[in-house]
């Protein structure tokens, strides 16, 4: 059963696996999540016991990347794999410091979707799109895409703990050439990929097998992978680094004093 009034749930989704999204915002201390993804979340927590901080981690780049680009004067955000909304989305926090900034969510996860439209209804300068990130070419031509972000004008292609599910590196890296092939000059790309360097081969073993079960496996890659993902762009200072680095704003942040704990490298890389 999910953990909140059900009306947000479309009568066809699935729930015989848990669900990368679901479990991401159980982690999170969301409550549009089922059993299955809590349980399962539960034991990545007794594999990991910093699962929960190194989402919380994440999701405070994506809120500096997203605060950062928005004062470049970036207008509109196109998230790919954006998850279920939480409190600080991407189109709450653009939005603070420019009204008419622009924002489209795009998820496989038919909860995602429904709940997103549900909460962005009444919004006309918010979009969300159910579509697959490894159609990259299906997510750029949709209609509701194109209603709302142009591309012959600057835009933030947002990649945020996306291409850790995609194990394959040629899927990986078609799906980030196709979204920086269509960016107009002076856009970005906003990258965020989860990362097993330092992790005992025990507890990597045991994650990979638990998310094998979800709709999302999960893929390692090392800091040197990540930032061929900005080839061709110009990285932002200070570049590829673990994700509590990147533009940190207190020497109080989380994991600020052992960054590499986050299991994660971001960087914000500009299309000359």
């Amino acid at each position: 059963m999910p953990s909140a009034d059900s009306s947000w749930v479309p009568e066809d989704v699935p729930l015989d696996k848990p669900n990368a999204a679901r479990m991401y915002d159980y982690y999170l201390g969301g409550s549009h999540n089922f059993a299955i993804d809590r349980d399962t979340a539960e034991q990545a927590i007794s594999i990991y016991p910093e699962f929960p901080l190194i989402m919380r981690a994440n999701r405070a780049f994506l809120r500096r990347a997203v605060t950062f680009l928005a004062r470049q004067g970036i207008d509109q955000f196109l998230d790919i794999g954006s998850g279920i909304p939480t409190v600080g989305s991407v189109h709450e926090i653009i939005q603070r410091i420019n009204p008419a900034a622009r924002a489209v969510y795009v998820d496989l996860d038919p909860i995602a979707v429904a709940h997103s439209e549900g909460i962005l209804r009444g919004n006309p300068s918010v979009g969300v799109v159910g579509a697959d990130a490894r159609r990259p070419e299906q997510v750029l031509g949709h209609p509701d895409v194109r209603r709302l972000i142009d591309f012959d004008r600057r835009v933030a292609v947002l990649l945020v703990f996306v291409l850790h599910f995609m194990g394959d590196d040629a899927t990986a890296s078609h799906i980030v050439d196709a979204f920086r092939g269509a960016m107009a000059p002076d856009s970005y790309l906003v990258l965020s990929h989860g990362t097993a360097e330092g992790l005992p081969t025990e507890q990597l073993d045991s994650l990979i097998r638990l998310y094998e079960r979800s709709t999302s496996p999960w893929s390692s890659r090392s800091r040197q992978q990540v930032q061929r993902f900005f080839c061709g762009l110009e990285l932002v200072e200070p570049g590829v680094v673990h994700t509590p680095l990147w533009r940190p704003e207190s020497p109080h942040d989380l994991y600020a004093d052992h960054p590499e704990r986050a299991s994660s490298y971001a960087g914000v890389g500009r299309k000359p």
